[in-house]
């Protein structure tokens, strides 16, 4: 099986694939949506005096669901992020649970300690997992990182899970969903020309008045001043993610982070699936077939089109910016993630 995908006529181009989705389901949420799933939200205290908050959706017709789904966010992602929505009403349409463990300061809440997330937070994505096999009354689970979470689910695949693959006996399969499995690559992608006034820009907003609101928690952690200056991921990167978390510097964040020098160690079965004309993740970093390694449990989809996270279907749903707009691929990756499962 592999991930076939045209864009809608009205959508060509891997900058509209992107932003269309994203711009229409926020519209639709200032609107207020009939179409909103219940979550229940759980808080957990981390071993470092913090909390994450994990949102889960329940199937409405199961009270005992045959499988849980992990879904790991991108960057100042959340619950509420529209391939988020997209996945839990696929999940619990099927009779699964759906839970989003949000990365630190993603909740809509300030965390307690100094420090933040970042693309390869395999520690965090452990501690995660494992809250979430505890709570899960599945014998099954499956897990999805998007973006950067996508990134960080397979360095920890690959980094941690492949030496203790015995203490996940039903962790049955993973996925990452247009992940920047290269961050240097991307870092410099999402940084010039247009990318960087359509996305850089975007999400610098949200993180500078983040660091703002941390350096008020802790005065003096940073350099607030040249934080708020930063006008570039790269910078902002070596300023605040790097410093906070124990790298030396952007490119050693970057380095070190990054999972593709991992992916040949991960020891269950594992999708990769990143579009070619995604407008900030070079096609060429992503490639597997040409990087030489030996991803023996790994498999890659690369459809020509898609954008970033932008596997906009052609039905009416998709005029209006609602989750089944993204039924295609969201569909497309469950199927994969069940079927890898052992035969009872």
């Amino acid at each position: 099986m592999s991930f076939e995908y045209k864009a809608p006529f009205w959508l060509p181009g891997g900058h509209l694939q992107t932003i269309y989705p994203v711009f229409l389901s926020r519209l639709h949420q200032q609107e207020g949506s009939a179409h909103h799933l219940p979550v229940r939200r759980i808080r957990k205290d981390t071993p470092d005096g913090d909390f994450i908050d994990f949102d889960w959706f329940e199937p409405l017709q199961s009270s005992s669901p045959e499988a849980t789904v992990v879904l790991f966010h991108g960057l100042e992602g959340s619950s509420e992020s529209v391939y988020a929505r997209a996945y839990a009403a696929e999940a619990t349409a099927r009779g699964y649970r759906l839970v989003v463990p949000h990365f630190r300061g993603c909740s809509g809440e300030l965390n307690r300690m100094p420090r933040a997330y970042h693309s390869g937070d395999v520690d965090e994505i452990d501690w995660m997992m494992r809250v979430v096999a505890s709570e899960s009354r599945s014998q099954r689970l499956y897990a999805i990182g998007v973006s950067l979470g996508g990134n960080a689910l397979m360095a920890w695949a690959g980094r941690r899970m492949s030496q203790t693959s015995s203490q996940w006996p039903q962790l049955i399969s993973l996925a990452a969903v247009s992940a920047p499995l290269d961050l240097a690559a991307a870092g410099r992608a999402i940084d010039l020309g247009l990318n960087r006034v359509l996305y850089a820009d975007h999400f610098l907003k949200t993180m500078r008045a983040k660091a703002q609101t941390k350096w008020q928690q802790f005065p003096g952690l940073f350099d607030l001043h040249a934080i708020l200056q930063a006008n570039t991921l790269r910078v902002f990167d070596d300023l605040f993610t790097a410093r906070l978390h124990g790298f030396e510097n952007v490119d050693d964040y970057y380095e070190r982070a990054s999972a593709l020098p991992w992916l040949a160690s991960i020891s269950k079965p594992a999708l990769i699936l990143n579009s070619r004309n995604d407008p900030f993740i070079p096609w060429q970093s992503v490639e597997l077939s040409s990087g030489g390694l030996p991803c023996s449990h790994v498999m890659q989809w690369s459809p020509k089109q898609g954008g970033h996270m932008g596997f906009v279907s052609a039905s009416p749903g998709a005029f209006l910016g609602l989750p089944g707009s993204l039924q295609p691929m969201t569909a497309k990756v469950l199927n994969w993630l069940t079927e890898q499962a052992p035969a009872v």
